[in-house]
């Protein structure tokens, strides 16, 4: 197993325990209207989990997958709206999102390839980034959210 899988899937599985058993209330909760939810969260996390691994190993991608892919940007680092609506993000959605997200990066960041490690892709935030790079980005990535949600699940007027 490659480093950069150790530091993702400790702070992946602390995120996810982070966010387990919020109900959709709790998920889609804002603390401010130009801030995201912990569901939103969540699906962006996965998001750039997709964007970074179909451009690592160029691969097409479902309707679905392409959707989770835009959320690693549209609403969070741009003006567009969130590729998702309140109403879609339940915790059986939010888990399903985190799970496909899993099963396309882990093959990947256990055993990254000389070509992904050196190939060169978009980040998130827009620079070009190599795939040493993203998977670096991956390893702590979901902890910025885990700590994220933290604060919102114990900030006041979050739902009982």
């Amino acid at each position: 197993m490659s480093d950069f899988a150790a530091s993702w899937e400790l702070s992946r599985q602390r995120f996810v325990t982070e966010i387990a058993g919020l109900n959709q209330a709790q998920l889609n909760w804002k603390l401010h209207p130009g801030a995201l939810s912990i569901g939103q969260m969540a699906i962006h996390t996965a998001g750039v989990e997709v964007s970074f691994s179909s451009q690592l190993i160029s691969s097409g991608l479902t309707p679905l997958q392409a959707r989770i892919k835009a959320s690693a940007t549209e609403g969070v680092v741009n003006d567009l709206p969130f590729p998702f609506s309140d109403e879609e993000i339940t915790e059986s959605s939010v888990a399903e999102i985190l799970s496909l997200a899993k099963e396309m990066v882990e093959p990947i960041i256990k055993a990254p390839t000389e070509d992904a490690l050196s190939r060169e892709i978009k980040s998130a935030l827009g620079p070009v980034i190599t795939g040493y790079g993203a998977l670096a980005r991956l390893g702590f990535h979901a902890a910025y959210h885990q700590g994220q949600a933290y604060l919102l699940k114990t900030s006041p007027g979050f739902p009982a």
